[in-house]
């Protein structure tokens, strides 16, 4: 009775912009979920590939306790530790040199775009620079996110939006060489999409957007909001391709459910760009994300999280491809490490719900597409579990 008392107080008062599964999460451990009627549910979505520790780390939450009683918030006009600490460890982590904390993933694309055009505009003290962004692509949800997210289904409501914002395919290099002229300030991407379908960047297309940026002085900007912070084995998914941005985006797993995201950059674009009054949040890298990002990446290098999703990765990669060879509704896998997919000719949504209702928690990306996207903590026997349950489903 009191998951459904909570539901109902949900669709009373909450506004209505998420079609939210019939379940009431109450808390979690390991790689586990457990709703308020005591259900476990095994967790291959974490949180939208949030949750990189699972649940209940005692690390973790034991570097957040400690912060909660020692201070929360002072605003950017101060410097705090944990804060400057986060900072070195994500540009150590990059080999980037310049880092703006911010509250999302949305923000973080915001702040990225921000960067690109104030670069523009220091080299020629014009205002109609253009941007390239890809079909199929998603940014955010936010105006200048919007902007650049590739599927007219989301911007349509609410154009105009602000920017000029040219559209190329994803892993067709001449599409993006037709659309580059004198005023294209930008290219941004996902290196692997994620809500389009789960598609990888091809190691030709991420290298040839990344020559004609260099010959041009264009700023690569590349998304890694639900790709990064170890989910392809990589801590970034662009250092599998070797190819590296001018200016990154990430958030999701950076703060493993504390919201915090970050755009971070090379020196030359921060010494040509964002000047102090260009840019700036309230919340953004206070002392208590700063402790959680901090920990974040102690950990991932303390337990050598980056080499299990290579080991992990391949392993749920070849049981997929198993599956898929099972099952003719099966008829494609993509994905790089712990972020999967699989195209299916039947409902995807359906095969989400049932999966629910027998007990696994998995998510859908595009109009066709299973995602798994799970902790960075999973082990093959949780690998095993989850592909028992779909194939009852299936």
């Amino acid at each position: 009775m009191e998951e459904k008392k909570i539901m109902a107080q949900a669709e009373s008062h909450i506004l209505h912009t998420y079609n939210r599964y019939p379940v009431v999460f109450d808390h979690g451990q390991g790689v586990y979920l457990y709703d308020t009627e005591g259900r476990k549910y095994l967790d291959f979505a974490a949180g939208i590939a949030v949750q990189a520790l699972g649940y209940g780390d005692e690390e973790y939450n034991q570097a957040l306790k400690l912060q909660v009683d020692k201070l929360l918030h002072t605003s950017n006009l101060y410097y705090n530790q944990p804060t400057m600490e986060a900072a070195g460890k994500i540009c150590a982590a990059s080999g980037l040199d310049r880092v703006f904390f911010t509250n999302s993933g949305t923000e973080a694309i915001e702040g990225a775009l921000k960067t690109a055009k104030k670069y523009a505009y220091e080299k020629d003290n014009c205002t109609d620079h253009e941007i390239i962004a890809m079909n199929h692509s998603f940014h955010g949800r936010s105006l200048g996110a919007l902007a650049v997210t590739g599927n007219a289904h989301y911007r349509e409501p609410f154009e105009p939006l602000p920017g000029i914002v040219k559209f190329a395919d994803y892993n067709d290099l001449d599409s993006v060489k037709a659309l580059v002229n004198d005023k294209t300030c930008a290219i941004i991407m996902e290196t692997i999409q994620g809500e389009g379908g789960i598609y990888p960047a091809t190691q030709e297309f991420l290298c040839g957007v990344k020559e004609i940026c260099e010959k041009r002085d264009i700023l690569l900007i590349l998304d890694e909001i639900q790709c990064g912070m170890g989910r392809t084995g990589e801590m970034f998914a662009w250092q599998g391709y070797d190819v590296k941005p001018d200016i990154m985006t990430c958030a999701k797993a950076l703060g493993c459910g504390v919201p915090v995201g970050a755009f971070v950059m090379t020196e030359k674009v921060a010494e040509a760009s964002l000047k102090p009054g260009d840019h700036g949040t309230t919340y953004g890298g206070n002392p208590f994300v700063g402790a959680a990002v901090s920990k974040v990446f102690e950990l991932f290098e303390k337990r050598g999280l980056t080499e299990h999703v290579r080991e992990i990765g391949a392993y749920l990669e070849e049981q997929l491809e198993l599956l898929q060879a099972e099952y003719d509704c099966i008829t494609a896998r993509r994905g790089k490490g712990l972020m999967q997919g699989l195209e299916l000719a039947i409902p995807v949504g359906e095969v989400s719900k049932r999966a629910l209702e027998q007990g696994l928690v998995v998510i859908t990306a595009g109009s066709n597409v299973l995602r798994f996207v799970p902790p960075l903590v999973i082990e093959k026997e949780h690998v095993d579990e989850m592909i028992g349950i779909l194939k009852k489903i299936l």
